[in-house]
Formats: C-alpha cells, sequence, structure tokens
C-alpha cells in the first residue's frame, strides 16, 4: 500500500525490526490509516506515528492491528514480544526546557554557550496505555462530593413520590 517514508538511521534494532513488522502487518490488511483508524480505537494520525517510529504505540493498538489483520494467537503473541523489546529500547524523546526554567534568551552552558536539547528520564504518560485505562493522576475530592449529592437527590426524590401518592391516594 503505498510506499513507507524511511525510519530514522539513529533507531535502536529492535525498534526498526518491530516498526518493520508492523508496517508489513498493516500492509497486509489492505486498510488505509484513516480506514485502520475507524477499525480500531487510534486516529490516523497516531498510526502514523506509530508506522514512522515517531512514537512507541499502545500495546493495545498492535493487538488491535493484530487482530484487524487477522493474525493467529501465535503471531499475535510474537508481536507482544517484540513490541515489549522496542518498547524498552524506544528513544527517549528530547524536550527543550522552557523559558521560564532557563531565562529569556534560552537554555545556556556556564560558559554562556547555548546548550543542546536534554533527554526526559521517562515518558510523562505510560506509552503502553491508552488513555481510557490510564490510571488516574490524583483522586479527586469533588467526585465523592457529586456522589453524595446525587444519592441525597435521589433519596428527595423518592420521599417526595411516596409523600404525593399517600397525599392523593
Amino acid at each position: 500500500m503505498g510506499a513507507w517514508q524511511p525510519l530514522p538511521d539513529d533507531l535502536p534494532p529492535e525498534v526498526r525490526h518491530f516498526v518493520e513488522q508492523l508496517r508489513q502487518l498493516k500492509d497486509r490488511t489492505g486498510l488505509s490509516l484513516v480506514a485502520l483508524g475507524a477499525r480500531t480505537a487510534y486516529s490516523k494520525s497516531s498510526w502514523q506515528r506509530y508506522l514512522n517510529a515517531t512514537q512507541p504505540p499502545p500495546r493495545q493498538a498492535v493487538m488491535a492491528l493484530c487482530r484487524v489483520a487477522g493474525t493467529g494467537r501465535d503471531e499475535a503473541e510474537r508481536f507482544g514480544v517484540r513490541w515489549e523489546l522496542a518498547v524498552q529500547a524506544w528513544p527517549k524523546p528530547a524536550v527543550m526546557p522552557t523559558k521560564a526554567e532557563h531565562g529569556a534568551h534560552g537554555p545556556r552552558e556556564a560558559d554562556g554557550a547555548p546548550r543542546e536539547y536534554e533527554e526526559r528520564e521517562e515518558y510523562e504518560d505510560d506509552p503502553t496505555l491508552p488513555w481510557w485505562d490510564a490510571p488516574p493522576k490524583e483522586p479527586e475530592p469533588s467526585s465523592s462530593r457529586l456522589l453524595v449529592a446525587a444519592v441525597v437527590l435521589a433519596v428527595v426524590l423518592v420521599l417526595t413520590a411516596l409523600i404525593g401518592a399517600l397525599a392523593l391516594g
């Protein structure tokens, strides 16, 4: 299905092998990225990032592609193993510190020279989880108050219905 753009030269071999295998699996489906997005829970732009090795796919995305491609259980398990190896070796994204962190002229070394990009030690979000499976960052106390208010409202509604039924006989 069309030519793929070349993968970056500096990709670790595990990542390169995994993405190449993922591309072959996607091609086997015969689907466009738009159609693949419609058949999975991941958008066309997400699949572009995964298949061009700019972002590691969540494991669920890989399994969804295996399902759409009609792979057998053994092949899907092999993709799961390749995914684990690739995610462990996946290069961490380089980030530039904000101006607030390093002054108006950007980050500088002690000698005044501009500093290069820094690497984050870990991804901000777990790349293996889609947003709906990610654990909440911190429990929200307002949700318990909302639940109490809903229960009180339900009790008041039931009492009102009972009093109305008794009064109207």
